[in-house]
């Protein structure tokens, strides 16, 4: 099963996907909430309206999370291009819940930056309660599915004027574009084999693997449930492979830019970056 929302900003409405076919899901759920989720979602699209998306704005495939945790430095190729050695425990930062935004929206390039960047992830939403879990292997019970983000960052804020942790530079405004949809682990596959790419103006950046993380999905979920309460709704992005402009191999974004990314059977993102101040 696929989770969409559908409609202008502020006005989503819940849909469900299956077989290429979208359903109005509005007689089960006014949203797609975690409370929504924990409840196990649809089994069946039987007794729902089809609807037609096409030509309607995406929003985020969830309503706004609790909390989005990320982790950094995850592939061991971006901590080496980040100047830094790939950690042997989970990084973990916070990014502001609000930045969460559609898949196609604008991202806005915060007053004053110079240096804000792209960062394709595997985004994991929980659909169970996860509190000190026994082991990674129990993770699985409480995924409700898998979604693509793109964990933008402002550099600046996030290492210079950090005063030593990364949120400032990654809780901007429209910072984390999420979509188009929430894929459920049965449609998925194995989240471990999935290709991620990015794109600016048409141009590669990103081109890799899950299957080069560093700590993987359940690890990570396993992990986390050691330090904080994993709720249902809430958004794990996992980590960003090489192929950023933190790199100084590529330039980092300025407003008319068109910035791409996709992981296998998770969709693809087209965000135009635009000054925040205009």
């Amino acid at each position: 099963m696929k989770y969409l929302r559908v409609g202008p900003a502020g006005q989503e409405k819940p849909v469900a996907g299956l077989g290429g076919r979208f359903y109005d899901l509005t007689p089960v759920t006014p949203d797609i909430t975690g409370a929504f989720l924990a409840a196990g979602g649809v089994s069946t699209v039987t007794g729902l309206t089809e609807v037609d998306i096409t030509g309607q704005r995406l929003g985020a495939p969830i309503a706004r999370p609790g909390v989005v945790l990320c982790i950094g430095q995850n592939y061991a190729a971006h901590a080496a291009e980040s100047g830094a050695t790939p950690p042997t425990t989970p990084i973990m930062f916070y990014k502001a819940p609000g930045t969460v935004v559609g898949p196609d929206d604008d991202v806005l390039i915060p007053r004053g930056s110079t240096r804000t960047d792209w960062e394709v992830e595997l985004g994991v939403v929980i659909g169970k309660t996860a509190r000190y879990l026994d082991s990674p292997e129990a993770a699985a019970a409480h995924i409700a599915g898998f979604v693509l983000s793109n964990d933008v960052s402002e550099r600046t804020f996030q290492l210079d004027d950090s005063g030593g942790q990364w949120s400032k530079g990654k809780s901007c405004e429209t910072f984390n574009p999420l979509g188009p949809w929430l894929v459920t682990p049965d449609e998925t596959g194995d989240p471990g084999k999935l290709g991620l790419r990015s794109w600016v103006n048409g141009e590669p950046r990103q081109n890799s693997g899950t299957a080069d993380m560093i700590f993987d999905v359940p690890y990570l979920i396993w992990h986390l449930s050691q330090y904080t309460v994993l709720e249902p709704g809430d958004l794990i992005n996992t980590g960003t492979p090489q192929g950023v402009a933190l790199s100084g191999r590529f330039p980092y974004l300025s407003a008319g830019d068109v910035m791409e990314i996709e992981i296998d059977g998770l969709g693809r993102q087209r965000s135009v970056l635009r000054d925040a101040a205009l």
